[in-house]
């Protein structure tokens, strides 16, 4: 089912980020958000996921299972890279996050404390928490940011892969974002 959306509105202290938006975003696709900083992308997701309320307009369709990568990492810092995958994933066979850990190349530090790691890996590790979960829907709010290139290539790869024939909004404002992740439909926010 497709999510619509139809004038939505947002605004903090008079100040409208989100005004009059209409969109239509795909099931079992890759929508990617884009725009420059300040625009209102982060804000049009957290209102899809049901962190804040809109002051106007109307969202539909969107799924119950939810799964995201914030803007934050938001890992816990004391635990390992491991620990707080299948914190948030406890049904998650233990194998199968080693092997998403092999392949974002996180395997030498898989039982370290993430607060060890450095911005990259705990991103890294963000992205693989939340395509562990069980999910019908997967926001992205830059999830490629603070990455190498080549690290760039291999974790678009990998949410590609987990995400095929799923519904994916993700929030850039990097060209190059689009084109690893593979998106089916662009919308601009200016």
């Amino acid at each position: 089912m497709e999510i619509r959306i139809s004038g939505l509105r947002k605004s903090y202290g008079g100040h409208s980020v989100l005004e009059d938006f209409h969109a239509v975003i795909p099931s079992g696709k890759t929508t990617c958000i884009m725009g420059p900083s300040g625009c209102g992308k982060t804000t049009l997701l957290r209102i899809l996921m049901g962190l804040e309320k809109a002051d106007g307009g109307v969202a539909e369709g969107i799924p119950e299972k939810k799964s995201a990568v914030f803007q934050e990492d938001r890992l816990c810092g004391s635990l390992s890279g491991k620990t707080n995958i299948r914190l948030v994933c406890p049904g998650r066979d233990v194998a199968e996050v080693e092997e998403g850990m092999r392949t974002l190349g996180l395997q030498e530090s898989m039982d370290q404390p993430v607060r060890e790691y450095s911005g990259g890996m705990r991103r890294r590790t963000a992205v693989l928490r939340a395509l562990c979960a069980d999910w019908e829907i997967l926001f992205l709010d830059e999830p490629l940011k603070g990455l190498d290139d080549e690290m760039k290539k291999v974790t678009a790869g990998y949410i590609r892969r987990q995400a095929e024939g799923k519904t994916v909004v993700c929030v850039t404002h990097d060209r190059e974002d689009i084109e690893l992740l593979g998106a089916d439909q662009v919308i601009r926010i200016y």
